[in-house]
């Protein structure tokens, strides 16, 4: 048997009732408190951070129907079969929202009491406990299961990990998704103090997240923002800053040696990161909010003996790590704006206008 305490049975909550523009999200004032069930817990949510899965599934993006960049309307052909990250439909309504920081206010049945008032951040990686490094055995939190625009959401007892730290609770909600998206791919890279990596998106959630995790790592961290974005960027310890879009980097680079690109933004300059990696190098992606279709050519590929990795499912081990990081003091939070929930179209609007540094939060 679980346990709860005196909780409301209703709660505040943004809705997603289908793929489609902004409007398919609907906030309700009395939306059914879930309550957690055998091995979960019921987290009262404090904030809760934005990422571009949520967009992208809302949108429908993720279809192989659609070839255009991540812009937050309804697109007019979507498959019914691959409109989510993992290539098949999920059920509607679904409260999106991933990246959790909040307190443990119930436990279900086989968690321990102890855990109630515990204050955690989520790891979004839904995984089958007898096998957890089975990467087609997982879903997402926010997307296969509810998430965290709301006031309480319930997930698995180990995807809600203790943290004792002095950031609040919105800095707290930048890490879950960005940082261990990011730290997946400097992972799968096998990215060391020997390497120079080019961060092309380095203004976002995730390219914000890769600079300063590649540093910690020792590498020399080349960066890509917009000019306005410039010291932001370089204050995340970036070693060097240049101009986004770029047609002229190679030049630009000079004496540069890129050993690593980092890439979440694809779209048509794609061959330009490409031409820049040293012989032997390693391109590793997990987004393409520039556009997911990108002018391959071989022979760069080949002749220069270069690996291509897809980073999408992380090590189990990542998101524990950065819980260490963040509590260790070694990680900073990359926060732009707070809204309140009832305002997450407006702080939906303003994430995909990217003209923000860093990641931006609703407090329910």
């Amino acid at each position: 048997m679980g346990y709860t305490m005196n909780l409301p049975k209703t709660m505040r909550a943004m809705v997603t009732m289908g793929h489609g523009d902004l409007d398919q999200m609907v906030f309700h004032q009395n939306w059914p408190r879930p309550d957690p069930r055998e091995g979960e817990v019921l987290i009262r949510v404090k904030a809760c951070g934005l990422n571009n899965t949520d967009v992208n599934t809302r949108s429908g993006w993720y279809s192989k129907a659609v070839i255009e960049a991540t812009t937050g309307r309804a697109f007019d052909k979507v498959h019914a079969e691959d409109p989510t990250w993992g290539g098949a439909p999920i059920t509607f309504p679904r409260i999106q929202g991933a990246d959790v920081c909040g307190v443990v206010a119930a436990v279900g049945a086989n968690v321990d009491r102890s855990r109630i008032g515990e204050r955690v951040i989520t790891d979004n990686w839904l995984r089958d406990p007898a096998d957890p490094t089975n990467m087609d055995k997982t879903g997402y939190f926010g997307s296969e299961c509810d998430g965290g625009f709301a006031e309480y959401t319930t997930l698995p007892a180990q995807n809600a990990i203790a943290i004792q730290s002095d950031l609040s609770d919105a800095e707290l909600a930048t890490f879950s998704c960005s940082y261990s998206t990011a730290e997946g791919m400097l992972t799968r890279a096998a990215v060391t103090a020997d390497d120079t990596v080019l961060v092309p998106g380095a203004s976002g959630g995730v390219g914000g997240a890769l600079v300063q995790l590649a540093k910690r790592r020792g590498a020399r961290v080349i960066a890509l923002a917009s000019l306005e974005k410039h010291a932001d960027v370089a204050a995340l310890g970036a070693d060097i800053v240049l101009p986004r879009p770029n047609n002229d980097l190679r030049t630009q680079l000079e004496d540069e040696r890129i050993s690593v690109v980092a890439d979440i933004v694809g779209g048509a300059t794609w061959p330009t990161l490409i031409d820049c990696l040293e012989r032997g190098g390693r391109y590793v992606c997990s987004g393409a909010i520039a556009g997911p279709l990108v002018n391959f050519d071989l022979r760069t590929f080949y002749l220069r003996d270069l690996t291509f990795l897809g980073s999408t499912v992380i090590p189990p081990s990542v998101t524990q790590k950065l819980v260490s990081y963040i509590q260790e003091g070694g990680l900073r939070p990359n926060l732009a704006a707070t809204f309140p929930l009832e305002e997450l179209h407006a702080a939906q609007a303003m994430f995909i206008a990217k003209q923000h540094t860093g990641n931006i939060v609703v407090i329910p």
